[in-house]
């Protein structure tokens, strides 16, 4: 392996980056990494936490850190927070990166994530929030994808084989 990242995945909470990429990783017998596991490891405290507790500005920053670390150190499958696109650096680090952004509609979003506390992001009204969040996000997912792959209507395993394929990657 080359020290990168065989795959990143980038895409709204809730779209399936954590169990789109264990599949993955699974299937390209590889390595899987988190940046919001790390961040949680590292902190020893949920996300929903560090942003009640420090707020976004900290999150955003420890998760900075985070992304730069797994991008320069992982040769697996890599699934990025939510807002990691947000960082103009983060962005650039993932310049030349096979990177996959896992797209869905609000529909699909609000059935996925619901008014689960744990995203604080969408805690109070989740269609009206969704829409400002990838109103801000949606062109930064577009500007450093390789591929974008759909995932409404679609369980984990589908997504992962749409994503082998996007890639032209074949499995191990």
């Amino acid at each position: 392996m080359s020290g990168v990242p065989v795959v990143v995945l980038v895409g709204p909470m809730g779209v399936g980056k954590s169990t789109v990429g264990r599949l993955l990783a699974e299937r390209l017998d590889a390595a899987f990494r988190d940046t919001d596991d790390d961040i949680v490891t590292e902190q020893g405290r949920e996300i929903a936490d560090i942003f009640v507790d420090d707020g976004e500005e900290t999150f955003r920053a420890l998760e900075k850190r985070a992304v730069a670390a797994a991008v320069a150190g992982h040769e697996g499958v890599l699934a990025l927070g939510g807002g990691a696109v947000l960082d103009a650096d983060t962005r650039a680090l993932l310049a030349g990166q096979r990177v996959v952004y896992l797209s869905m509609d609000v529909e699909e979003a609000v059935r996925r994530t619901g008014l689960n506390a744990a995203r604080p992001l969408l805690a109070v009204n989740p269609r009206k929030q969704w829409r400002e969040l990838m109103g801000a996000r949606r062109h930064l997912y577009e500007e450093v994808a390789t591929v974008v792959v759909a995932t409404d209507g679609r369980g984990p395993d589908e997504v992962a084989q749409a994503v082998l394929d996007a890639l032209e990657l074949k499995e191990a």
